[in-house]
């Protein structure tokens, strides 16, 4: 299902070209998250626990870089060993205060962070959009690629978090590495 709403609304935004890009980006990430959310709670997070809310925003960051779809290469661990202190930082600043005030630095270091890697897939999308001969089949077919590509992503990272739930970070970080090198 969100498969199909992304495409409806890369479509949607493709059709009437670059004007329609700051109500449909919105849209579509909406709709992007709200699949990863999903995703992570087939892997049993809980998605009131502030971490795991945080943890969905950032598949956007460990599935934003360009060229690389296999996760070795893309440096999954190393990204995510540098976002880690701004998603606990910022899911215990959530999680003491409640509501995110204005000018959180925490939370807005955080946001920093997944934005400069998410920019270079907004880029990508923001020149399939901006051509009229690619139009509403061009905004389709972007946000279909993004969603494949960031649900592959969530199933992979949740997927991770779960294993370490189970048998530890440790235990599961050497049998990644292990299994990246015999490739």
């Amino acid at each position: 299902m969100h498969k199909v709403l992304a495409t409806a609304s890369g479509a949607a935004g493709g059709a009437f070209g670059l004007a329609t890009l700051p109500l449909e980006l919105p849209v579509s990430t909406i709709i992007m998250l709200r699949s990863i959310a999903e995703i992570a709670r087939s892997e049993g997070e809980d998605p009131s626990d502030p971490e795991a809310a945080l943890s969905c925003i950032q598949v956007f960051a460990l599935g934003g870089r360009a060229g690389s779809t296999d996760a070795s290469e893309s440096g999954y661990f190393a990204v995510r060993g540098m976002l880690a202190k701004s998603v606990a930082e910022a899911a215990r600043f959530v999680a003491e205060r409640g509501v995110i005030e204005e000018g959180a630095p925490i939370v807005i270091r955080f946001i920093s962070q997944v934005a400069s890697r998410f920019g270079v897939v907004l880029t990508q999308k923001f020149a399939a959009q901006a051509l009229p001969v690619v139009g509403a089949l061009g905004g389709a077919s972007v946000n279909y690629l993004f969603i494949e590509h960031f649900q592959e992503t969530a199933q992979g990272h949740f997927t991770v978090r779960r294993l370490e739930r189970a048998y530890g970070k440790d235990i599961v970080r050497a049998e990644y590495e292990r299994l990246a090198q015999g490739h």
